[in-house]
């Protein structure tokens, strides 16, 4: 390992975790190489380098990487795990590619905090210039904390955007509520910051009388968390006028008890709610998916949207119990399962028919013409990743959407 003044740290991007990993690599002394923004060319790089059955994650992070490296990173974090979903070995793939490749790099592997305390510390030790386990735990602990005011701001947006008067001033307001976070340090900082910039995102215009959707999201914790993966989905869904509430959310992810502070109800809880229908870990998100679903059919929602990346084990598992779930709970789940191959516009017109759904529940007009930004139909880019790959050997690309 490298000594700490050389270390240049990356880790993949993940929604607004590099704001948290920003402040806490600045406290541990530790430069911090975040990769460009997953696009397009992040995506045809991964697929270019990764297994063709590998899941959507794996090829962006290992894109996010190679991006990185490319910038002068020579250390990986890479998160670890547990249990049948194929997450737990994502870092041990990627290494191998990577060195295949001939990059030069150390690599941390993030076990899991269930692993033991001394493991996770220790491994933060790598990365903390000889500080002690109290010091250590007292900067993870600041970090952690500013963390979870990003996720507030985030998870009050997705409520405001369905209310905003005028189109993008909830984007506008986050960024802004994110910044003045961003700048506080000390714990009176952090704690001023959080009701600043909520008071920030509270401020945006609103129509409290506007006819609205609430729509939960479900599924696996990347493609919840990473927009790019999804195309946007909330940002489209908000300027439809929908509501959301998602069940993952970063500090939720990696907070050493799960208690899901953010989203509201405990694993515990989602776990009796799924009982019925699927009881016992089938790895990943799979459980708490049908757990939520259940929760936000009692909680009076208006539908449920399932996101998860093709070929994903636990939730195409939540997916064969979620029409039980349906039938039983009368709540409309949309699935949307995503590759390099899939298009914008075809997920877009699924969601435009499944909020037409919901009205027509409701008996209310179908959805008029919804004004599209000035987007891409594909990952973020002229073409699928598919077609990029496949356009150099001169074959076609089958592209569905």
């Amino acid at each position: 390992m490298r000594p700490v003044s050389e270390i240049k740290v990356t880790t993949p991007h993940l929604g607004n975790l590099h704001l948290l990993l920003d402040d806490l690599f600045d406290r541990l002394g530790v430069e911090y190489i975040k990769p460009p923004p997953s696009s397009t060319k992040t995506l045809q790089i991964g697929v270019k380098h990764s297994p063709e059955f590998a899941c959507l994650p794996l090829k962006i992070n290992l894109g996010n990487f190679i991006q990185a490296l490319e910038q002068g990173a020579n250390t990986i974090a890479m998160a670890g795990g547990h249990g049948p979903c194929r997450f737990g070995y994502y870092g041990i793939v990627e290494e191998r590619i990577l060195r295949d490749l001939g990059y030069d790099f150390d690599f941390i592997m993030l076990e899991p905090f269930r692993d033991g305390p001394r493991a996770f510390y220790r491994t933060f030790a790598e990365l903390s210039a000889g500080l002690s386990i109290l010091k250590l735990w007292k900067i993870l602990k600041s970090s952690f904390t500013k963390g979870r005011a990003f996720d507030r701001l985030t998870w009050r947006s997705l409520q405001v955007r369905a209310f905003e008067v005028n189109r993008g001033d909830t984007n506008k307001a986050l960024r802004r509520a994110e910044k003045i976070l961003a700048a506080a340090r000390s714990p009176e900082e952090v704690t001023a910051a959080a009701a600043e910039s909520m008071s920030v995102i509270n401020s945006v215009e609103q129509d409290p009388g506007r006819d609205i959707f609430k729509v939960g999201i479900v599924g696996e914790f990347y493609l919840l968390l990473e927009p790019f993966s999804n195309f946007d989905l909330e940002e489209i869904l908000g300027n439809m006028g929908v509501y959301l509430e998602r069940t993952v959310w970063v500090t939720d992810w990696i907070a050493p008890r799960r208690d899901n502070k953010i989203f509201g109800f405990s694993k515990h809880l989602l776990a009796e709610k799924a009982e019925p229908f699927l009881s016992h870990n089938v790895g990943g998100e799979g459980r708490e998916t049908i757990g939520s679903t259940v929760l936000f059919a009692e909680r009076g929602f208006d539908g449920v949207i399932q996101l998860l990346p093709f070929g994903c084990m636990p939730e195409n598992i939540a997916t064969s119990i979620l029409p039980k779930v349906q039938q039983q709970h009368d709540i409309p789940v949309l699935t949307l399962a995503f590759d390099e191959q899939t298009g914008r516009a075809g997920m877009v017109t699924r969601l435009e028919a499944f909020v037409d759904l919901l009205k027509a529940r409701r008996g209310g007009a179908p959805l008029a013409s919804w004004k599209r930004a000035a987007k891409p139909e594909t990952m973020p880019g002229d073409s699928c990743a598919g077609c990029a790959a496949k356009s150099a050997s001169g074959s076609a690309c089958s592209s569905s959407s």
